[in-house]
């Protein structure tokens, strides 16, 4: 049975760690009716004590987010805020990782956040409002040695956000990007375990056991910025009358953002190998 719930209604993915923990979190502060999504719903535990409510979803697995959709509708009646924070970094080689990989961060990164997109949009437009966050990255403005796949579907979800926030501007809705730089969480390990899998030998060993190191080094988790600090800036663009865009935040994304505006293509390749620790021959 329906129960239309007063509060606004937040749905965020890949909430049982890093960013859309912390996000999650943020918004029952703030208010909100929050649903954490994510494939392992024994890690969101803690998230009930906290009044949000946590459900089993998988952003490859189509009937997984119709389930979930359903579920929020048939408990709460509405939704007002989609925050598309399900993802992961793979970097390697073009040459090494294979398609496989690559389909599926494109799976997660990219058509996850499309179609939930989808199925969300119908419950917005029914109330002429509401807010979809999708959560890129600084890394879909740049690019980085060995992060050609990775970059790839940032990119892509920035285009989309862009052309999204056109179409569904008519209905009240608003299409918010986060753009997150360097962040501590299960992300940084990730990407370097993979990059070790497909580029640690061969041609591309010289880079790839760099960028892993970069990516892995205690300089870099210690620069880094806490998940809560996106988390915030999250809070504060759903809540705005009206929001920006774009949001920029989080260690080195601004300025590398500019940097990759004003220099020269081959001039940020050569930052971006040094700042990897990638040797340029």
């Amino acid at each position: 049975m329906t129960t239309r719930t007063t509060a606004p209604v937040a749905l965020v993915t890949g909430a049982s760690s890093g960013i859309g923990e912390a996000t999650a979190l943020e918004l029952a502060e703030a208010g909100y009716t929050v649903y954490a999504a994510a494939r392992r719903v024994e890690r969101m535990a803690h998230l009930i004590e906290s009044g949000i409510r946590t459900i089993s979803m998988d952003v490859t697995d189509d009937a997984s987010m119709q389930e979930g959709v359903n579920k929020i509708i048939a408990e709460s009646g509405r939704i007002d805020v989609l925050v598309n924070n399900a993802g992961y970094g793979s970097y390697g080689a073009l040459e090494d990782v294979p398609m496989a990989e690559a389909r599926h961060q494109f799976e997660v990164n990219v058509f996850g956040a499309a179609r939930l997109t989808q199925l969300v949009l119908p419950h917005l437009r029914v109330n002429r409002a509401g807010k979809i966050v999708n959560i890129t990255s600084m890394g879909g403005k740049i690019h980085t040695p060995l992060g050609a796949w990775y970059h790839a579907t940032k990119f892509a979800l920035e285009a989309i956000s862009d052309c999204l926030r056109l179409e569904v501007k008519p209905f009240g809705i608003d299409v918010i990007v986060i753009e997150p730089g360097g962040i501590k969480s299960e992300w940084a390990g990730i990407a370097a375990g993979k990059v070790r899998a497909v580029s640690s030998d061969g041609p591309y060993a010289a880079q790839g056991n760099a960028v892993a190191d970069s990516l892995s080094s205690e300089s870099t988790q210690r620069r880094s910025s806490p998940p809560e600090l996106i988390a915030r800036t999250i809070r504060k663009a759903v809540t705005a009358r009206k929001a920006n865009t774009r949001y920029a935040v989080g260690f080195g994304a601004k300025p590398m953002i500019f940097l990759h505006q004003v220099l020269p293509d081959r001039t940020f390749d050569t930052l971006m190998r040094r700042v990897t620790g990638v040797p340029s021959a």
